[in-house]
């Protein structure tokens, strides 16, 4: 098989070769192959596809035409997704299956990744403006400052706006009609609407009384409305002509989004934060130590899902009644232990394009804006998020024990606002606010330095970065003896317990020509793969009847548990890791149901695979008969 880098191109001959996109009923994907089902196949497609650049073997099976492409296909089903707009017509990819808690904290990372600099360049601004106020108050009543603060607060103003515009592509929904939608949430007409009903007016839609929810600068509303809207678009294609559908498809789901956000959606959101804003008033009153841990601890979490600002208006209240407010002390500490974990992992990844986010994004936290360090840095990567919240906890928790409390109102509080604690009447309280802080930022970092994290290194960095971490002083020797012994690692061990077999007894052409790589094959005695080397995923479906791993020494591996299997759509199948996870050699990747499968009528022989062959003068099977899990069972030369 040629190399191939340009997938479009491939995707756009594949294409081409079985007569159009007029011609495909359905496009799929599994672990190795792109799936088609045509009305008709061309004469001579089989042939003239299976000679393109980047293509295996073409195998036309169950009624299916299936291009064999390797550990790319994701690549050239991407780009055959644009052409065929398989995301309007409901044909897509077999997606990594994960649980409710991953699955939300990627939807997450994924909707704010794309804009996290826009955020951290408006909080660089807005630092920028607090320290120059705190240097020349007077700045604060000039045009100038006027100006630039409104700039600092454009993109958490139109949040929903940028939402929109990411969360569209991530539940594969029309972007414009989104973008529509949550510009209608932030049009300052509903703004001058909600405050007449906030001051006593009573406004119906339909019949229904209005809330006085406004959605500038939220998460959770636009969020969710992008995710029902997903639905809803499709639904809508279903139903109409085509004729009609450029027009009607984004007039009906404005016309139905829009009245459920600001009637459903928004009121409900606004609950969730006023009973937030409750709880903590109890708790605050009864347990100050609870309310510090909860707060400190579990703050950020708030933060994630955008109803953070319900408690602003008790914060407010609290200085009108009080003069100070404790909750702004404790929400402090939660920023700083979070801001100190992303300093954590600048300090403990070997990544450099990483460490730049991470100090861009620590730099801004200083400021108090968490979004960037929250949705670019601590949570992706989970571990350092938890570091954080647990270092924010137990800050928190010695505070409360100082009794501090803000006695000047903090928009932003953060590293920079701790002197908000000072006050004549109370001198322990900013020492408890600084002692507080200075334990969550110790407890986050040295969490981060123990625990560590998946530290997204760039292949290309594996080697040379180990090499750089020895001591400069090494000598040619000692550099030589680390190159030869990671090119001496060149073995693979058995990802599972049973007997080998070579490929070519396997019953799938495709395998037993060793089209997809060189290797052997395991009739499984029990259901479980495990890691064969420390790696990473790099290729995993809903099915989970396939994983491809990547060794840190380049060795691409395919484990693909029996043959068309991926028909059961992950019946019988469970998975133990993610797409992209780094994993360690011995640990447990899958779990199957033998017995079941074979019952359903499927092979249970499993081809281990090195899809990178060619990159090696030979692939060797080291063992016969049985093996164990963990014991050697390939090797490259």
């Amino acid at each position: 098989m040629a190399q191939v880098r340009d997938y479009n191109k491939l995707a756009h001959d594949i294409i081409r070769e079985v007569g159009g996109a007029e011609n495909i009923v359905n496009a799929t994907r599994c672990a190795t192959r792109f799936r088609l089902v045509l009305k008709k196949t061309p004469e001579h497609a089989k042939e003239k596809i299976a000679e393109l650049p980047g293509v295996i073997t073409v195998v036309e099976n169950n009624g299916q035409f299936q291009v064999v492409i390797g550990t790319h296909v994701g690549d050239v089903y991407a780009a055959a997704a644009e052409i065929l707009h398989l995301d309007e017509n409901g044909a897509a990819a077999e997606q990594p299956k994960q649980s409710v808690v991953n699955r939300i904290i990627a939807t997450m990372s994924a909707v704010f990744a794309p804009f996290v600099y826009i955020l951290a360049a408006a909080g660089l601004l807005q630092g920028a403006l607090i320290l120059i106020t705190m240097a020349v108050p007077g700045f604060a009543n000039t045009g100038t400052y006027e100006v630039l603060s409104f700039m600092s607060w454009t993109p958490f103003t139109f949040l929903p706006i940028f939402i929109a515009i990411t969360a569209s592509k991530h539940f594969k929904c029309n972007t414009y009609i989104a973008i529509l939608c949550c510009c209608a949430l932030v049009n300052p007409t509903w703004a001058e609407m909600a405050s007449r009903i906030a001051g006593g007016e009573a406004i119906r839609f339909l019949g229904m009384k209005l809330s006085e929810t406004t959605y500038t600068s939220t998460v959770l509303p636009p969020l969710i409305l992008v995710w029902i809207l997903s639905y809803l678009e499709r639904f809508i294609e279903k139903k109409l002509p085509d004729t009609v559908k450029p027009l009607l498809t984004p007039l009906l789901c404005f016309l139905i989004m829009v009245p459920a956000t600001i009637l459903l959606i928004g009121p409900a959101s606004a609950i969730t934060a006023n009973g937030i804003a409750k709880g903590y008033n109890f708790l605050a009153g009864t347990a100050p130590a609870l309310a510090g841990a909860i707060i400190g601890g579990f703050w950020q979490v708030v933060v994630i899902f955008g109803v953070h600002w319900g408690i602003t208006s008790v914060v407010l209240a609290n200085f009108d009644m009080y003069g100070c407010d404790i909750f702004q002390a404790f929400q402090t500490i939660a920023v700083v232990a979070q801001v100190a974990a992303t300093f954590g992992v600048f300090i403990k990844s070997r990544n450099k394009e990483f460490k730049g986010v991470a100090l861009s994004a620590g730099i801004t936290g200083l400021f108090g804006i968490t979004e960037p360090t929250i949705y670019g840095v601590t949570l992706r990567l989970k571990k350092p998020f938890i570091c954080g919240c647990a270092g924010g906890a137990v800050g928190a928790v010695v505070m409360s024990f100082f009794h501090s409390a803000y006695y000047a109102y903090a928009g932003l509080p953060g590293p920079l606002t701790v002197v908000n604690a000072i006050s004549k009447d109370a001198q322990m309280s900013f020492i408890g606010e600084i002692i507080g802080c200075a334990i969550a930022a110790v407890i986050a970092i040295v969490l981060i330095q123990m625990i560590g994290f998946d530290d997204p290194v760039s292949k290309d960095a594996v080697i040379a970065g180990d090499a750089e971490t020895k001591d400069v002083k090494a000598t040619v020797e000692e550099v030589s003896e680390i190159v030869s012994d990671a090119a001496a690692d060149k073995t693979v061990m058995s990802p599972l317990s049973g007997e080998v077999i070579p490929l070519s007894e396997v019953k799938d052409e495709v395998f037993s020509s060793e089209a997809m790589g060189k290797g052997c094959a395991v009739i499984p005695a029990e259901g479980k793969v495990y890691a064969p080397f420390d790696g990473m995923i790099v290729g995993l479906l809903e099915s989970h009847h396939a994983v491809g791993l990547e060794s840190e020494n380049g060795i691409e591996i395919l484990i693909h548990v029996g043959m068309d299997t991926v028909k059961l759509n992950g019946k019988y199948f469970t998975c133990h890791v993610e797409e992209e996870q780094q994993v360690k050699k011995g640990q447990l990747l899958l779990e199957f149901d033998i017995e079941a499968i074979k019952k359903e009528g499927y092979e249970v022989t499993t081809p281990v695979v090195i899809t990178n062959s060619d990159e090696f003068t030979d692939v060797e099977t080291e063992v016969s008969g049985k093996v164990n899990h963990g014991e050697l069972l390939l090797s490259m030369r």
